[in-house]
C-alpha cells in the first residue's frame, strides 16, 4: 500500500506521541526510526517480561551501543518502564525516548509527572484531506471517519463498526478502567447524543440509568482514552450574555456514527449535519495540534442561542467558521456569523456548506466543504 505522508513532525528531542489506536502512529515512527531500539508493548510476550523486569530497558539499550533512538509502543501497557526511562534519561549518554501511548490515564502518576517536563508532547490524528489529496472522499469520510486502521482497511464499515469494541475489550475492561463494563458500553451510546451539542452530564446519567459522579467518571475514562474532546465557549471581551457548558465531539466523525443508535424517528439530514460538523471539528483540532502556534478552538454561543460553531484564536489567526449542511446557502443562515462580526469586527467569517461553488454573501465567505478541508494544510501560514 503506498504510502501517505503525515504532516506531523518529531522534535529532535525526546517526547511523548500520544493519539488513539489506529491512527497510525507506529507507521510513522517506523517510516523516520528504522534503526531504533524497538519495544512493542502491544506484544504479549514484551509485556510480561517487562512487567517482570522494566530495568530489562537498560540492557538492551547497553546491547546497542550504536543506537541513539529507543521506541517504546504503548507505554502505558507497563508504566514502571518509565522509572527506567526517567533514570537514563538524566545519564550521561544522548538517548532520544519516544514513547507512544493511546491511553494518558496510567501515565498521571510517578515517573510521568517527572518526565513531563523533560518530555515534549505531540499528537496523531486521523487523517486529515490535505493528507490524502485527491485520495479524500467527502461523503466515504462522512460515513467511516478519517481513522487510517479504518481508511485503509478492505471493508471500512465493518472496521469501524469494531473499533468502538476493540477498546472496549482490550483497554477498558483489560485495564479494569470501569466496574461495569455493560453501564460504560450504555455510556458511550448515550454519550453519542451529545455529538456536537452543549454537554448536559445530568441528562446523559438519566438515560444511562447510573448517577451523575459515575458519568463523570465514565467521560474521564473516554478522554484518557484520547476518544472525546470538549469544546468551550469562546468569551474573551464577551459582550454578551454566554452559556457555560462545553461541546462534546468523538474525536473521529466514523467512530461517532458506529456508536450513535438510529430508528425511523432520525432525520438523514439532522444526523448529516451533526456528521460534517464532526469532520471539520476534528480537523480544526489536527490542524492546531500539528502546527503548534498556540491557536485554541472553542464555540460561541449566546443565552439567546445565537451561535457559531467554531472559533479559531490566536497570535495570527482570528476565524469564526460556520458549517451547514445544505447544498444552497443565503443571507439567513449568516446570522450566528453576523452577531459574532457586530461584536469582534477583527474576525474573519466563513461559512462551509455542500455547494460546489465559491460565494460572498454579507461579505462573508461561503466556501464548499471539501475545499476548505483539501486546503487546510498545517504547513501553510492561514487558512485557505
Amino acid at each position: 500500500m503506498e504510502s501517505i505522508r503525515r504532516f506531523l513532525h518529531g522534535p529532535a528531542a525526546s517526547f511523548f506521541l500520544f493519539g488513539p489506536r489506529g491512527t497510525g502512529k507506529s507507521t510513522w515512527l517506523r517510516e523516520r526510526c528504522d534503526d531504533a531500539i524497538w519495544v512493542d508493548l502491544l506484544e504479549p510476550e514484551a509485556q510480561r517480561l517487562f512487567l517482570a523486569r522494566p530495568e530489562r530497558l537498560r540492557e538492551l539499550i547497553a546491547g546497542r551501543p550504536d543506537a541513539r533512538d529507543v521506541v517504546i509502543d504503548e507505554i502505558q501497557k507497563v508504566p514502571a518502564v518509565l522509572d527506567v526511562v526517567h533514570a537514563l534519561a538524566e545519564s550521561d549518554r544522548q538517548l532520544r525516548f519516544i514513547l507512544t501511548g493511546s491511553s494518558a490515564r496510567k501515565l498521571r502518576r510517578g515517573a510521568a509527572n517527572l518526565l513531563a517536563g523533560r518530555l515534549l508532547e505531540i499528537r496523531m490524528h486521523p487523517f486529515m484531506a490535505a493528507e490524502l489529496g485527491a485520495r479524500f472522499d467527502l461523503q466515504r469520510a462522512l460515513q467511516t471517519g478519517l481513522v487510517p486502521l479504518v481508511w485503509n482497511a478492505p471493508d471500512p464499515v465493518a472496521t469501524v463498526r469494531a473499533y468502538a469494541s476493540l477498546y472496549l475489550r482490550e483497554e477498558v475492561q483489560a485495564e479494569a478502567l470501569v466496574r461495569d463494563i455493560g453501564g460504560f458500553a450504555r455510556f458511550l451510546e448515550a454519550i453519542s447524543f451529545s455529538q456536537g451539542s452543549l454537554l448536559n452530564l445530568a441528562e446523559v446519567a438519566r438515560e444511562c440509568q447510573v448517577g451523575r459522579k459515575t458519568v463523570e467518571g465514565y467521560l474521564g475514562v473516554l478522554e484518557d482514552l484520547l476518544l472525546s474532546f470538549r469544546l468551550p465557549v469562546f468569551s474573551k471581551r464577551a459582550k454578551r450574555l454566554l452559556v457555560a457548558h462545553e461541546k462534546f465531539y468523538y474525536f473521529d466523525v466514523g467512530v461517532y456514527r458506529s456508536l450513535r443508535p438510529t430508528g425511523p424517528l432520525d432525520r438523514p439530514e439532522e444526523i448529516g449535519g451533526i456528521a460534517l460538523e464532526s469532520l471539520v471539528a476534528q480537523h480544526l483540532r489536527a490542524w492546531i495540534d500539528t502546527r503548534g502556534a498556540n491557536e485554541t478552538l472553542s464555540y460561541w454561543r449566546t443565552k439567546s442561542g445565537t451561535e457559531v460553531d467554531f472559533i479559531v484564536y490566536g497570535p495570527q489567526t482570528f476565524w469564526a467558521i460556520e458549517v451547514k449542511h445544505a447544498a444552497r446557502v443565503g443571507s439567513k443562515d449568516l446570522r450566528g456569523l453576523r452577531a459574532f462580526r457586530e461584536d469582534y469586527p477583527e474576525a474573519s467569517a466563513v461559512l462551509l456548506y455542500m455547494g460546489t461553488e465559491r460565494l460572498m454573501i454579507d461579505e462573508v465567505l461561503c466556501l464548499p466543504c471539501a475545499e476548505f478541508l483539501a486546503g487546510l494544510n498545517p504547513e501553510i501560514a492561514q487558512l485557505q
